[in-house]
């Protein structure tokens, strides 16, 4: 049975970084293995800048400027790792930034989300491209897929929807089990008119889940710079638990709230097929792992806490001063899908409806503008959005010791609660 491995960005950042993908990968041949790859580094948000260049002004020194940066920076990578032998790398390296540069030319009166998903796919082609001729120069034989022929989408840009029955055809038909290692992208794929598109931010990890539901893989690894899955962010609090072993809800759960964990969409593919995933350190391989499956025993052994900052409320009130009934309610939760934009928090009374949202002015804006016309709306900015799992009373109340309260929404197992950010510190800690 196969393995699929997944290696996120902070894994490929730099030619050192690749080469520790060998051991890894030798390491797990004694079965079929897929290998799935993210972009490298920040290459996924130097591409949006790249963008943002291109959508203002394609011909500006700042685009060209940044266009030489991308293709330079991945050249020399191919050099380090190829040396004198790279020479034919660097030429598709420079082919493939050719092409990313006729895609804004071609793209530039599209829809914001259609030229978005033309423009970030080469942060994966292009790191795939030299991963693959880099394990194959160092004798593991590795056949180079491209994702936007193997998962098939509709054309919902930036979040696209898969099409089940044609992605299972063509995962099967490509990258069935063998003995060569199989390297393909995360995060991107393709309409079957062959336009790319892509899965939602850092959906590297849904690809992976979507080649092992295929596949009816053994298991997924996925590799980053931690030893697994932890309880809180190890950056902001200073006393981080890892969570060893946890259940695919629960792993959904935590993701949906937003920790930096697994892509939220990643479990359902696995747990409709009883695959589990393990999450291991790249840097310290031989650590204990973090394992995600069936088993619900252990969720609740600790409490979990995720931060979301500069979060944004915005408080809904009908300006008839009438009630906020469910016509009203279902009317302003089709503007925030057809904004595109995510609600973190949703709570309710007689005559308001709250939403917390990610201050993402491209998505924010619209939603703003289209409420405003109807409704009586106030808005605050700067905010922090602190989400609890299995949280005794105590621990709620010391975690808010200080700090007013600007919205909460609560149940059985979840409470979250919206704080001004400059009421948070930098650090925090899990009481006792």
């Amino acid at each position: 049975m196969t393995t699929v491995f997944k290696f996120g960005g902070a894994s490929i950042k730099d030619a050192d970084a690749i080469r520790r993908l060998m051991p890894l990968i030798e390491a797990h041949r004694e079965r079929p293995l897929v290998v799935v790859i993210s972009a490298m580094g920040k290459t996924t948000n130097a591409l949006e800048a790249l963008l943002a260049d291109a959508r203002d002004d394609g011909s500006s020194g700042g685009y060209r400027e940044r266009l030489d940066e991308l293709k330079a920076g991945h050249e020399a990578v191919a050099e380090a790792l190829l040396g004198d032998e790279a020479r034919e790398l660097k030429q598709r390296v420079g082919e493939l930034v050719k092409a990313l540069d006729e895609q804004h030319r071609r793209h530039c009166e599209s829809s914001y989300s259609v030229h978005y998903d033309q423009t970030v796919c080469y942060g994966e082609l292009l790191s795939t491209t030299i991963v693959a001729a880099w394990l194959n120069h160092e004798g593991v034989a590795t056949d180079w897929l491209d994702a936007r022929e193997l998962v098939i989408t509709d054309d919902h840009h930036q979040d696209a929807n898969i099409d089940w029955q044609a992605t299972r055809e063509a995962i099967r038909s490509q990258a069935a089990s063998g003995d060569r290692v199989r390297l393909t992208q995360g995060f991107i794929g393709g309409t079957s008119d062959g336009i790319s598109t892509t899965l939602g931010r850092e959906g590297s990890d849904f690809s992976a889940a979507i080649l092992a539901h295929c596949l009816d893989a053994a298991e997924v690894v996925i590799w980053k710079d931690v030893p697994g899955l932890f309880n809180a962010d190890p950056r902001r609090f200073d006393n981080a638990v890892q969570l060893k072993r946890l259940s695919y809800a629960e792993t959904i759960e935590l993701a949906w709230h937003g920790a930096k964990v697994i892509h939220p969409k990643t479990l359902g593919p696995l747990k409709q097929k009883g695959i589990p995933l393990t999450v291991r350190s790249f840097e310290t391989p031989e650590a204990p792992p973090s394992v995600i499956d069936a088993d619900t025993r252990f969720d609740a052994e600790h409490p979990s806490c995720i931060l979301r900052d500069d979060q944004v409320l915005l408080e809904v009130k009908p300006k008839d001063f009438s009630f906020m009934d469910e016509p009203r309610q279902h009317d302003i939760l089709g503007r925030l899908v057809e904004a595109g934009a995510h609600a973190n928090l949703i709570d309710g009374s007689a005559m308001q409806f709250t939403l917390c949202c990610d201050n993402k002015p491209e998505r924010l804006k619209p939603l703003i503008e289209s409420l405003d016309a109807d409704y009586s709306l106030e808005r605050q900015e700067e905010l922090t959005l602190i989400t609890v799992r299995h949280a005794g009373e105590s621990l709620l109340e010391r975690l808010r010791e200080g700090r007013e309260v600007l919205a909460e929404r609560r149940n059985a197992t979840t409470t979250q609660r919206l704080f001004r950010s400059e009421d948070c510190p930098e650090t925090w800690h899990i009481p006792d």
